[in-house]
């Protein structure tokens, strides 16, 4: 066997998991999510620990991680059970960047970012509009993976409407090169996907 450290987690500090994690699983995806308070207040914030569950019914999930309080965002759909997942590109990164801070709770990002709120169709959070996808979604079930530091809880929502720009949209297939979606790396690091290669999978 080659050469390799072997990390106990047990034994090892959170914060140097965390390094671990998001060194290693890379690229993610962003899910730039809008939410609202029960009291009418509109969030705005990114998590890059998102991706897919399945197809049928279309159905994504994204962690929110742990704090106390809790996140405006995880506190908002755990009250009203709806959220939007707008995808992040090139020409929106820095405003979605802005959206990262660790703002007081009550702090409209859309404000803070510049970024336009578009009426939803079916939920009540607004989309991004200068987001070409948006995925509105009502929440299937909310898990407490862990409440300690570092800790997070799992957000399960099924997609019940998409918002897709035209001009990305094909038969169903979303051009990569027009969308120019981009991807959370390690620390401060970020991916464009522009650099891509095909593979056709074996028919066994």
């Amino acid at each position: 066997m080659c050469d390799k450290l072997a990390v106990d987690p047990a034994s090892t500090p959170a914060a140097n998991t965390y390094k671990l994690l998001i060194g290693s699983v890379v690229p993610r995806p962003i899910a730039f999510v809008s939410t609202v308070s029960a009291d009418g207040v509109l969030n705005l914030a990114p998590f890059s620990f998102f991706n897919v569950i399945c197809a049928s019914p279309p159905v994504v999930s994204f962690a929110c991680g742990a704090r106390v309080p809790p996140k405006d965002t995880l506190a908002n759909v755990r009250a009203t059970g709806e959220f939007v997942v707008n995808i992040v590109t090139e020409e929106i990164a820095e405003r979605m960047n802005l959206c990262s801070g660790e703002y007081q709770a009550g702090v409209d990002e859309f404000q803070v970012s510049g970024l336009t709120p578009g009426a939803s169709e079916v939920v009540r959070p607004p989309a991004v509009r200068e987001s070409p996808i948006n995925m509105e979604c009502k929440v299937l079930q909310i898990i407490d993976v862990s409440t300690r530091p570092m800790g997070g809880s799992l957000v399960i929502g099924e997609v019940v409407r998409f918002h897709i720009e035209r001009a990305l949209f094909e038969n169903f297939r979303i051009d990569p090169a027009r969308l120019q979606a981009i991807g959370r790396m390690g620390g401060n690091g970020y991916t464009r996907t522009r650099d891509r290669f095909d593979m056709i999978r074996p028919q066994v």
